[in-house]
C-alpha cells in the first residue's frame, strides 16, 4: 500500500494525534501507575514518533527531549523538534494539562507546529489558528502548578495579575491560545522541546512570543537549553518586558 503523502503542517498534526490517543490508551490499561507509567509513557510515545518520521520525513534531522541528540541536526535546514509527553507528572496523576508537542524548524525558525491535548481530545494546528478569544478581566498569568517562578509571581504583582497555576508548558501556552489565560511567562529553564511547538502555534495566532528580554526564540541551537520564554496577548506585552527587566539581577553563585 502506498503511504499518504501529507504535507509538513498535516503530519505535524497528525502525529501529535495520534501519539496523544497512544498515550491515552496506556494510560487506561492500567498496567502502570506513577512513576512507572510516565516512564512507559515517555518511552511509547517516543518510539511511535521516531517510525512516523523514519517512514515519512527519513531525511529530516530531530531533536527530541526522549533521544539522543545528535549533533549533526545543526548544520540541517529542516528539523523536527519534538516532545513526546510534555508534562509527565500530570500524565502520571490522570490530569488532563499535559501535551504532546510537534514543530519544524527551518533555519532555525519555528515554521510551524502542532500542540496535542489529548485529555481533552483537541489539537492545536499552526496552520489553522482559531480566533483568539477576548481577554480576562483582570489578566490571568499562568504558573506551574509545583513550583511557581518567584519572577512571574513578582510580574503579576506588579502588573495586577492574576496566578493561575497549570502543569505542562504547552497546556499553559495553550491555554493563552484558547483564551483561557493572557500571559505565559516561564523563567525557571525549559529546553527547545518545551517551547517549540508551542510557540508555533501561538505565532499562528497572532499572540506575542518572545524570550523575557524581548529577543526571538531561535531554535537548533547546539546547546538546545532555553531557559525563558514570553507567550501573552500584544496588549500585554510591553506592560510585562518591561516589568521584567526592572526585576533584581540575581547574583551569581559563588
Amino acid at each position: 500500500m502506498t503511504k499518504p503523502t501529507l504535507s509538513d503542517a498535516e503530519l505535524a498534526a497528525a502525529i501529535a494525534t495520534s501519539a496523544g490517543r497512544v498515550l491515552m490508551e496506556l494510560r487506561a490499561s492500567e498496567l502502570f501507575e506513577g512513576k512507572a507509567l510516565g516512564a512507559a509513557g515517555d518511552a511509547v510515545a517516543q518510539r511511535f514518533i521516531d517510525e512516523v518520521l523514519k517512514v515519512h520525513r527519513p531525511d529530516d534531522a530531530v531533536l527530541s527531549e526522549e533521544a539522543v541528540d545528535d549533533k549533526a541536526r545543526t548544520s540541517a535546514q529542516r528539523v523536527w523538534i519534538i516532545d513526546p509527553l510534555d508534562g509527565t507528572r500530570e500524565y502520571s496523576e490522570g490530569r488532563t494539562d499535559w501535551a504532546v508537542h510537534v514543530a519544524l524548524t527551518l533555519g532555525g525558525a519555528p515554521a510551524l507546529g502542532a500542540v496535542a491535548l489529548p485529555g481533552l481530545e483537541l489539537t492545536l494546528r499552526s496552520d489553522a489558528p482559531a480566533p483568539v478569544p477576548a481577554g480576562n478581566t483582570p489578566p490571568k498569568m499562568l504558573v506551574s502548578r509545583t513550583r511557581p517562578a518567584p519572577q512571574a509571581v513578582s510580574v503579576a504583582e506588579t502588573i495586577g495579575a492574576e496566578l493561575l497555576p497549570m502543569g505542562s508548558a504547552g497546556a499553559k501556552a495553550m491555554a493563552v491560545v484558547r483564551g483561557e489565560a493572557d500571559i505565559y511567562l516561564h523563567a525557571g529553564g525549559q529546553y527547545e522541546w518545551d517551547s517549540c511547538a508551542p510557540v508555533a502555534v501561538a505565532l499562528a495566532a497572532g499572540l506575542h512570543v518572545s524570550r523575557i528580554d524581548g529577543s526571538p526564540c531561535i531554535y537548533n541551537q547546539a546547546d538546545p537549553y532555553m531557559p525563558d520564554l514570553l507567550i501573552c496577548r500584544p496588549e500585554y506585552a510591553e506592560a510585562v518586558l518591561k516589568a521584567v527587566a526592572a526585576l533584581p539581577v540575581e547574583a551569581p553563585a559563588a
